[in-house]
């Protein structure tokens, strides 16, 4: 075992139950889980089927490729949607692993619907989502488009999509009146295409969406940073959990016996006495947003400060304080240094003092070259 990498722990039975928690106050809308970028860069492989396990069947990846590689270890009554979409060519890849392309433009409606027709298949055996921009202005059919594909009846029919869904753009911000006016314009055409087409789902929220009122919810809600720990009510006490741990092993340990500069740059300036841990992470391992510059860890308990640049593989501490009143480092003691816990350095923690948001900071863990423990029962 390499004693000199971080260890990042994942709580997975704690997803599992932020998502039943979160399931329990949308109900009756179904809640799907939103697993893309490897859930977020926790291990899609190990977040998924304890979600399929807990209740969950609807999940949503982001491309072809990842959604491929998971899709075997969900049960055969999961439905798998793409975020982005299918690549040309990348069709009956699709069909082949059952997955559900989301389509975001009339081009790609007229390019499903022409495949499906040269491959003899049908709606049911090719499905299909359907995704319409409502004030995000980024992936979704003009709101135009839409009425036109809604005008067109036999079309609409021929694709006959089993979600119709959009994107909030400021759900975390309670009280911003963009969020009414994206839930309007979401409804006003998703009860159009209800008319033409009654077991149609609509979809619009997302984590802090869910947590804006029952009428946001429609027919099925799409938490994702939410089940990973992110406080989704930023106004109130979190209804998720925290899950997870990172951990960073001390590979140096020195006691200036002079005033010394620390780090590139020479930006920080040792005082003679104190005590400085090196520990084994740093940029490429994502802890460039972790730390942020005014970052601390937690070593025995006791909060310490990181010190100079963070470095590719490495970043230093000041842990005068942890090491103070008797309780010295001994020489070969394995000495650690906390920098995330479920309890007190939490993602929402970090994001607020980063000024940076927190699915940075989770996804940038994923380069890490962390030894990963998976949880399965909560602690």
């Amino acid at each position: 075992m390499n004693e000199n990498t971080g260890i990042l722990t994942i709580n997975v039975a704690a997803v599992a139950a932020n998502w039943r928690a979160i399931a329990a106050h949308a109900h009756p809308s179904i809640t799907s889980a939103v697993i893309k970028a490897d859930a977020y860069g926790l291990g899609a492989a190990q977040i998924g089927p304890e979600l399929y396990r807990s209740g969950c069947r609807h999940f949503f990846f982001a491309t072809l490729t990842e959604a491929v590689s998971v899709r075997p270890l969900l049960g055969d009554d999961a439905h798998c949607y793409l975020l982005g979409g299918v690549p040309v060519g990348g069709e009956a890849d699709a069909v082949r692993h059952r997955l559900v392309p989301v389509l975001s433009s009339l081009s790609a409606v007229e390019r499903w619907l022409r495949w499906r027709v040269e491959s003899g298949l049908s709606a049911t055996a090719a499905p299909a989502a359907l995704k319409f921009d409502t004030g995000m202005t980024r992936l979704g059919l003009a709101a135009g488009e839409l009425e036109q594909l809604l005008a067109d009846e036999a079309r609409w029919l021929a694709l006959s999509p089993v979600l119709l869904m959009s994107h909030l753009a400021v759900a975390d911000d309670t009280y911003n009146p963009q969020n009414k006016r994206q839930r309007d314009a979401f409804f006003a055409l998703g009860g159009r295409a209800k008319q033409l087409q009654p077991g149609l789902l609509l979809s619009l929220a997302n984590s802090c969406g869910i947590y804006l009122g029952r009428d946001y919810h429609a027919d099925l809600v799409r938490p994702g940073a939410a089940l990973y720990g992110f406080n989704p009510s930023p106004e109130s006490a979190s209804p998720v959990s925290g899950v997870v741990r990172l951990t960073l092993p001390v590979i140096a340990l020195r006691t200036l016996t002079e005033s010394a500069s620390v780090g590139y740059g020479a930006e920080y300036g040792g005082r003679k006495g104190q005590v400085l841990a090196v520990v084994a992470g740093g940029y490429a391992d994502g802890l460039h947003r972790v730390l942020g510059p005014d970052g601390y860890g937690l070593c025995r308990g006791v909060k310490v400060p990181v010190v100079g640049r963070v470095s590719m593989d490495s970043a230093v501490f000041d842990v005068t304080a942890a090491l103070a009143g008797g309780s010295a480092w001994v020489d070969g003691e394995r000495l650690t240094i906390e920098v995330i816990n479920p309890d007190v350095l939490t993602l929402d923690v970090l994001t607020a003092r980063n000024q940076a948001l927190g699915y940075e900071v989770l996804t940038s863990l994923r380069a890490g070259r962390y030894r990963r423990i998976y949880q399965a029962e909560a602690v």
